[in-house]
């Protein structure tokens, strides 16, 4: 193919002395003694050649300017199957484009960089500009504020940190293009006196003469070392006599100590140090043993409430008091160990809930958290609180003591449930469970629990923790039936693993109502029959006694004491007299 015109075909000084020419090469898919040619030349005279061309990735060219400042250059580009050109007018004056800066240097404080740097060409007058890298990849350009100077100064740095610079430059006059820039300088602020204070707190633990005092100590969001923490200074001194202060320094990577102290008052203070200087102290004011016993570690009169996990952490809530200038909760994340790595956080005092969270937290885990106010650094325990994240079933079932049976009813007794740090979660109350071994069950008063083998269970729910027995009603004589006590918390229970077996007594009020029914008559009726004579004269005789019989019972029928009968009424069918004596005498 014929050539292209060439492109991008500009000119320019670097120095004032030299013009150099660049353009890009166009593609002719000839090569050897037919390549492309190139030829830079001025306009009016194109047959003499201002310099020789060269080609890599971009072709250039560059020729001595002398004392002329207007040029008008042409570029031909000629191969055997055609000719093109590309024109450029320019003035050096007004294309300069610099050499990057040499010799960069700089001088730092806590809180600015000034930047130095030199020219290969200090005749002429440039313009600088000023790259910073924050430390967070941020970029930040600073442009020098008078023309021809070889420094800047860089302001609103933090301290102790490092950050990444560099330089170009360009025409004061004239501007027209940024030189390259300058290879990167990586330097670090001074550091200076640390700005906040430590967020400190205490374990306070009685001791024979004394107390053995845990002191913590971490930085707050608020502050900031301002350099490498080389070490903390720790000061106590009792409050009392205005005795000497005792100290102790420690290095940076400690985040406590403990001392001991007698049971006076006591102000305790913190400072963090680095290489510039001490941070303001944090103070504690630890009550004399016997002034206010709940400030220091007797938190027995307290009891503990119960507080629930959420999906963010652990709700706690608490009952406001207004002398208090804020509130501290403090915690263990591993209360089954030793240390159990105890933290604490800090609340404004218009707060009065929040929600703990940790990622050392795990369901299960019994937590324990109390509640201090604090006014003029002196805390008080004002409130106790356990919970878990979630809780989970309990390990341990209740033992059944005692078994008290009947032919329709048991009787279950059980031992207290032992509540300690150890568990699982808060035991909510119980539930019995029973059936019969051949068959559903089906009392009165249950639900129906259904086991992962299908088998039918009564279920009896007992919502009272403190509760130590129940009666199971309404079972069948002479039956024998399984049962099981289980406890349940806010997690559920475990599986059934085994179950007691227990076999009611017969009905014995049956028995006697069968002797009462079957047994006393036939009895009597075999009597009866042995001695029908005399039965029969005692009770049917073939002539009745007046004195014996019931209806000469009533009054209207006595004279005197003698019964009487009437015979009015009566129509016998024989009369006989036994004596003639009592003949004459009726």
């Amino acid at each position: 193919e014929p050539p292209d015109t060439p492109k991008d075909f500009s000119c320019h000084t670097q120095d004032m002395k030299k013009v150099n020419c660049t353009w890009t090469e166009g593609e002719t898919y000839l090569y050897g003694r037919n390549s492309p040619q190139y030829t830079l030349s001025k306009t009016s005279s194109p047959k003499v050649a201002l310099c020789k061309a060269s080609c890599f990735e971009q072709c250039s060219c560059s020729w001595d300017i002398g004392q002329q400042r207007i040029w008008n250059v042409t570029v031909t580009v000629e191969n055997p199957l055609g000719k093109r050109t590309a024109t450029d007018v320019f003035d050096v004056n007004h294309r300069m484009y610099p050499t990057a800066p040499s010799q960069v240097w700089e001088d730092c404080t806590d809180r600015e960089i000034t930047l130095h740097w030199n020219y290969q060409n200090n005749e002429m007058e440039l313009f600088c500009q000023t790259e910073v890298i924050q430390p967070d990849g941020k970029v930040e350009l600073h442009n020098s504020s008078v023309a021809g100077s070889k420094l800047v100064t860089v302001r609103g740095l933090q301290p102790d940190t490092e950050y990444t610079a560099r330089v170009r430059c360009g025409a004061a006059k004239h501007f027209w293009r940024w030189s390259e820039w300058s290879p990167a300088l990586t330097t670090r602020t001074k550091e200076r006196t640390p700005s906040g204070k430590l967020d400190i707190w205490r374990e306070i633990t009685p001791v024979l003469g004394g107390r053995n005092v845990t002191l913590f100590w971490k930085q707050t969001p608020s502050f900031q070392a301002n350099g490498k923490i080389v070490s903390y200074e720790v000061t106590w001194e009792k409050l009392e006599d205005g005795s000497n202060p005792e100290r102790i320094s420690l290095s940076s990577v400690y985040n406590s100590t403990r001392i001991f102290i007698d049971n006076h008052s006591y102000r305790i203070s913190i400072m963090a140090k680095n290489n510039a200087n001490f941070s303001l102290p944090s103070v504690l004011i630890i009550s004399r043993a016997t002034d206010n016993s709940r400030s220091t570690f007797s938190t027995e009169e307290l009891k503990e409430g119960q507080v629930n996990g959420t999906d963010d952490g652990i709700f706690i809530s608490w009952e406001p008091r207004s002398i208090y200038d804020s509130y501290i909760i403090d915690w263990c994340n591993f209360p089954r160990l030793q240390p159990c790595d105890l933290q604490w956080k800090r609340f404004e005092p218009n707060t009065s809930s929040a929600v703990i969270s940790s990622a050392a937290f795990v369901p299960g885990v019994r937590y324990k958290f109390c509640i201090y106010g604090s006014v003029a650094n002196r805390a008080s325990l004002l409130e106790k609180k356990i919970g878990y994240l979630r809780e989970r079933p309990p390990h341990l079932d209740p033992i059944v003591r005692k078994v008290d049976l009947t032919y329709n009813s048991v009787t279950l007794s059980w031992d207290s449930y032992l509540t300690n740090d150890s568990e699982t979660g808060f035991v909510r109350g119980y539930h019995v469970y029973v059936s019969p071994i051949h068959g559903n069950c089906s009392l009165k008063g249950s639900k129906k629990h259904i086991l992962s083998d299908g088998s039918q269970l009564c279920k009896y729910t007992i919502e009272n923790p403190e509760e130590k027995g129940y009666t199971v009603k309404h079972l069948m004589p002479n039956t024998k039936y399984k049962i099981a006590v289980k406890a349940f918390t806010g997690g559920g229970e475990t599986p059934i693993a085994y179950f007691r077996y227990i076999d009611t007594p017969r009905n014995l009020n049956i028995l006697y109502f069968v002797f009462l029914v079957v047994i006393v008559p036939t009895l009597v009726a075999a009597i009866c029959h042995w001695k029908m004579k005399w039965v029969k004269e005692c009770c049917c005789p073939v002539i009745p006694s007046p004195n014996k019989s019931k209806v000469l019972s009533f009054k209207e029928f006595k004279i005197d004491s003698e019964k009487v009968l009437k015979v009015s009424d009566c129509h016998p069918d024989v009369l006989a007299m036994d004596s003639d004596a009592e003949a004459q005498k009726l």
